[in-house]
Parts: C-alpha cells; sequence; structure tokens
C-alpha cells in the first residue's frame, strides 16, 4: 500500500492535520534558513566591523566610527547596532548643551546600550517561538491523527462485523503513518530551536563583551 493509497483511505480530519503538519515542517525550515541566512551575515559583517570601528575610536574619530556603525554594508551586525547605540548616547550628551558628570554621562551610555542589546537580542530570537511550538506540539498532532486512525480501525471492523486485518489495516496503517509525520517535523524543529539557541547565546556574550569594553573606553575618555 503506497502512500497516495493511503492518502485516499485518511478521513476529512485526519487529512486536515497530515495538512497542519506539512505546514508546520515548511515553516520551522522556513525560519531555519532564514536564521541562518541572518545569523551567517551578522557574524561575517560583526568580523569586518570591529577592527575598522576600533581603529577610528583609538584615533580618538568618534564621528567616523558614528558614520561606519551607521554604514548599510553593517546593517545585520548584533555587534554594530549595540556600539551605534553607545556611541551616538555619547555624541547626544557631549553635543546635547547640558553639562552631566562623568558618571552620569557613563551611566546614560550603558543604558542605552543596555536597551540596544535588548532590543537586538529579541530581534535574533525572531522565530525560535515558532520553532518551539512546532517541537513541542507536532508530536501531538500526529499522535491526535494517530487516534482518529485507531477509531477508523474500529469503525471499519463494526461496519464488516469482521475483527479481520483487512478490516482494520487501513485504519491501523493511517494511525502510523500519522505517528510518523509528527515525529518527523518535531525531531528537525527541536534540533533547528537547539541550535539557533546555540548560535545566539554566542552572539549574546559577544555583545556583552563588546558592550563593556565601549564602557570601558568612555570612562577614561571622560
Amino acid at each position: 500500500m503506497d502512500f497516495l493509497e493511503l492518502w485516499e483511505q485518511m478521513s476529512l480530519l485526519v487529512k486536515l492535520l497530515m495538512a497542519v503538519l506539512g505546514l508546520m515542517s515548511m515553516w520551522s525550515v522556513g525560519v531555519f534558513c532564514e536564521r541562518v541566512f541572518t545569523f551567517t551575515q551578522a557574524r561575517r559583517q560583526s568580523v569586518e566591523f570591529a577592527p575598522k570601528v576600533a581603529k577610528h575610536l583609538k584615533d580618538g574619530k568618534l564621528k567616523e566610527a558614528i558614520k561606519i556603525s551607521q554604514s548599510k554594508e553593517f546593517k545585520y551586525s548584533h555587534l554594530g547596532k549595540v556600539v551605534l547605540a553607545g556611541l551616538s548616547e555619547y555624541q547626544f550628551q557631549q553635543e546635547g548643551g547640558v553639562q552631566l558628570e562623568k558618571d552620569d554621562v557613563v551611566d546614560s551610555v550603558r543604558r542605552s546600550i543596555q536597551r540596544a542589546a535588548a532590543l537586538t537580542s529579541a530581534d535574533l530570537k525572531r522565530g525560535l517561538g515558532a520553532l518551539a511550538t512546532i517541537g513541542s506540539t507536532a508530536v501531538f498532532v500526529g499522535l491526535l491523527a494517530t487516534t482518529l486512525g485507531v477509531i477508523n480501525a474500529f469503525q471499519g471492523i463494526a461496519a464488516t462485523g469482521s475483527g479481520g486485518l483487512g478490516a482494520v489495516s487501513g485504519g491501523i496503517s493511517e494511525a502510523l503513518v500519522g505517528t510518523a509525520i509528527g515525529l518527523f517535523v518535531a525531531i528537525p524543529a527541536v534540533w533547528f530551536f537547539n541550535y539557533l539557541t546555540g548560535r545566539i547565546e554566542f552572539f549574546t556574550v559577544e555583545m556583552d563583551n563588546s558592550s563593556s569594553e565601549l564602557v570601558d573606553y568612555f570612562i577614561k575618555k571622560s
């Protein structure tokens, strides 16, 4: 019995559940591919961004460092977003016409960096909630299809008045296919989620380190 024959024997509700599992699978693969592309760009651009902005800061060229941070060339860089927030806040404090104490300026810069880091982390996590949901619920959707398949098998027994294999084979096959597809969808989604979470943790550490180094720079500069 091939899959087409199984599909034809499935009830409308089970077919609907199979379609839902198919959409969940495509969604998880789509999220994974999009996040991998974004993370790859973020990593590559951050590697290029860090030495360029560090050189300008070392030379005391704040405006040039801000210009580099605003460049579309580094629009995916997580480090660029955090550094830009700190540099922009420092420039605002220096040129705003209000004289603040050194500690107040540094605290203001630190808060700006923390806000930017939080927003950047949230952006990096975009789509992971869907992966977590798919990974935890796809199995249950498959089990629901399994349950409905078993019910269909017993209905076959009742219709034929026989408990033979022919009466229940369609429903049992339907049930097994539901379980298999549910696992097929859930397992990759969990793998995708864990892999992307690990990448995000690495990016978070990089942002924390860059934030700390930038704050130290402003402490020495002020």
